[in-house]
C-alpha cells in the first residue's frame, strides 16, 4: 500500500511539472510573437511610407515626361516649319542667289568697314573740334562769355548768341554790335566751304503782337533772316550754305517764370554742319578717309 501511494503521489508531481512547464513556454512564445508582430507592423508602416514616397515621385517623373513629349513636339513642328522655308529657299531666284552671295560678301568685310567708318567719325571729331576752337579765338576779344556759348554736339558745331547782343528788344534789327560779332563769324565760315549754317531764332515766352509780326514765330524767324542776310549781304557767305529757322518760344534751355531764364530763352543759334552729301560719304569706305 505504501508503495502504491508513493507511485500516485510521483505521478502527480510529474503532471504538475508538467503543467508548470507548459505555461512557462507558452508565456516565452507569447512575447516572441507580439515582438515578431511589432516588428512586421513597423516594416509595414515603413514600407507604406517607402510606397507613398514612390508614388510621389513617379507622379513628379510623369509630369516631367509629359512635358518633354510636349516639348519634343513643339521642336518637331517647328523644325517642320523651318524644312518648309528651307525648301521655300530653294525656289528662289538665279539673281535673288546672287543679291544673297554679295551680301555675304559684304558681311565678311564688315570689320574692315567698321574701322573705316569709325576713322571717318575720329576725323570729324577732330575738324569739329578744331573749328570750335578756331571761333572761340576769333571771338574772344571784347566780348563777354555770357553773350556767346561756343559747343561741340556730335558732328556740329554751336554757338549761342544771346538776345542782347544782337538785337534791341522786341525787334529784329541788328545793332551794330551784331555787325561786329557776325563778320568774325563770317570769316571762320567761309574758310569752311564744306559746312553748311543753320541760323535759328528763339525768343521767350512773353506774347507779342505788331503790325508786322503776329506772335513769337514772327519774330524768331524774322531774327533768323535777319542774320542770314547780313552772313550773305555784308560778308558774301554763299546763300546755298545757308538756313534760316525760326523755332519761337519753344526748345527752351531754360525756365520763362524768371527774368535770367527768359533771358537766356532769347537767343540766336548758329548751327554749322556738315553737308548732307558728307554722311552719304561716310557710308561709303572709298570715300569715308578722304
Amino acid at each position: 500500500m505504501k508503495t502504491l501511494k508513493f507511485t500516485f503521489i510521483a505521478i502527480g508531481c510529474v503532471t504538475m511539472m508538467a503543467s508548470c512547464v507548459s505555461k512557462k513556454k507558452y508565456a516565452e512564445l507569447k512575447v516572441e510573437y507580439e515582438r515578431k508582430l511589432t516588428d512586421s507592423e513597423q516594416d509595414l508602416a515603413m514600407a507604406r511610407e517607402k510606397h507613398e514616397s514612390c508614388e510621389a515621385k513617379y507622379s513628379v517623373v510623369q509630369r516631367e515626361l509629359n512635358l518633354r513629349e510636349e516639348q519634343i513636339a513643339e521642336y518637331k513642328d517647328q523644325l517642320s516649319k523651318q524644312m518648309e522655308q528651307v525648301g521655300d529657299l530653294t525656289v528662289l531666284s538665279q539673281s535673288a542667289n546672287n543679291n544673297i552671295n554679295q551680301t555675304l560678301s559684304q558681311l565678311e568685310q564688315k570689320d574692315e568697314y567698321i574701322r573705316t567708318l569709325q576713322a571717318a567719325k575720329d576725323k570729324a571729331d577732330s575738324i569739329n573740334l578744331a573749328l570750335a576752337v578756331n571761333l572761340k579765338g576769333v571771338l574772344k576779344d571784347g566780348i563777354e562769355d555770357d553773350d556767346v556759348n561756343i559747343e561741340v554736339d556730335k558732328t556740329v558745331v554751336f554757338i549761342n548768341i544771346s538776345d542782347k547782343m544782337l538785337f534791341e528788344t522786341g525787334s529784329y534789327k541788328l545793332t551794330d554790335r551784331a555787325h561786329e560779332v557776325l563778320a568774325k563769324i563770317a570769316k571762320v565760315v567761309k574758310s569752311r566751304e564744306n559746312f553748311d549754317v543753320m541760323v535759328e531764332g528763339y525768343t521767350d515766352d512773353r506774347p507779342i503782337n505788331t503790325s508786322c509780326m503776329k506772335d513769337n514765330w514772327d519774330l524768331s524767324a524774322y531774327r533768323s533772316t535777319s542774320v542770314v542776310r547780313e552772313l550773305q549781304d555784308e560778308h558774301n557767305v554763299d546763300p546755298n550754305r545757308l538756313i534760316a529757322a525760326g523755332r519761337g518760344q519753344y526748345n527752351a534751355m531754360a525756365t520763362n517764370s524768371t527774368e535770367e531764364g527768359r533771358a537766356k530763352n532769347r537767343r540766336t543759334r548758329i548751327v554749322i554742319l556738315p553737308k548732307l552729301g558728307q554722311f552719304y560719304d561716310l557710308l561709303d569706305p572709298e570715300q569715308a578717309m578722304k
